[in-house]
């Protein structure tokens, strides 16, 4: 399923704040998965694959369209190999969202991946979620290591399952 085909059946005030800042470059798609979902992303580099992957996670929880860039959030990861680099950077995504300060990005921008050190470093412009200004979508619990894959072959895309 295309990004675009998630349906939130926004309201008037909600279509208001989308209208006011240019669309997103959505680069991913949701792929059906038994009881899950899968994140489908891709980018010009990696960099850019793994930003909109954390903006499909996002987007599979409510418009992001509808997030104004009012505040910025920085988040800092590292891992063992890539895989665990993308799975640790997508939950510390995931924990500034339910755990922390409620934050919902507008937009990821990935600033570095260390390659050798597994590390990496992003910032993203957003806000605090609010029921009252953004529409509910699908509740992210967890992500997996189930079937994660990154291809660097042509294009760099991701494939990342996530527990809904």
């Amino acid at each position: 399923m295309a990004a675009e085909d998630r349906d939130y059946n926004l309201t008037e005030e909600q279509k208001a704040v989308k209208a006011k800042y240019p669309p997103l470059c959505k680069k991913y798609e949701y792929l059906d998965h038994t009881a899950d979902v899968q994140l489908h992303a891709w980018g010009d580099t990696l960099e850019e694959a793994f930003e909109q992957c954390a903006m499909a996670m996002f987007g599979y929880m409510t418009d992001t369209g509808t997030v104004e860039p009012v505040d910025t959030v920085e988040v800092l990861a590292e891992g063992h190999d890539l895989l665990s680099l993308l799975f640790h950077f997508l939950d510390e995504w995931l924990y500034k969202f339910s755990a922390d300060e409620f934050f919902i990005p507008r937009e990821v921008k990935v600033l570095h991946i260390d390659r050798m050190q597994f590390k990496i470093r992003s910032i993203g412009w957003g806000e605090e979620f609010s029921l009252d200004k953004h529409p509910q979508g699908t509740e992210v619990k967890a992500i997996t290591y189930s079937a994660m894959q990154i291809c660097e072959d042509e294009k760099p895309e991701v494939f990342v399952i996530i527990d809904i």
